[in-house]
């Protein structure tokens, strides 16, 4: 397998926060923790933070998603399903921040240094817009491949 290495900047925005790793040798997806104790509450939701500022490669999108086990352990979900963070998101003050939601009746604690996400560095690409008619035929409709018609 040929894996692809970049150097990429980043900054501790406070001393204890431990830089993300690679749980193993075939993981794609590098792991984000809580910086700090927080409390997402039922029904609700919060912003946990995780003291990095991460600056995106050039050419590529930092994605964040939630790990596998998030909502498997912690019944919580990612607020915004999937993180986006731009290339220019990397700022002094741009802390990279998780935003979790609580859909249960229990208020959830997450502890300091929890695992709570994974990010992908992947390569992006800026269209230019080609007015005009539609390209094909239509299939179908939303759904239309599953049975469901639009």
């Amino acid at each position: 397998m040929h894996t692809q290495t970049t150097p990429v900047r980043i900054t501790r925005l406070r001393e204890d926060v431990a830089l993300p790793t690679y749980a193993t040798s075939g993981s794609v997806g590098f792991d984000l923790a809580a910086a700090e104790a927080a409390v997402i509450p039922a029904h609700g939701h919060a912003f946990v933070k995780t003291g990095l500022v991460i600056a995106t490669p050039p050419g590529h999108v930092l994605a964040i998603a939630p790990r596998s086990s998030l909502f498997r352990k912690k019944g919580l979900r990612l607020g915004n399903q999937l993180g986006i963070v731009d290339q220019d998101y990397c700022g002094p003050s741009d802390e990279i921040l998780i935003f979790l939601w609580n859909p249960g009746t229990q208020d959830v604690a997450i502890e300091k240094d929890e695992r709570l996400a994974q990010g992908l560095f992947l390569p992006i690409t800026i269209a230019t817009w080609d007015e005009g008619p539609a390209h094909t035929e239509s299939r179908g409709g939303w759904g239309s491949t599953g049975g469901y018609t639009s």
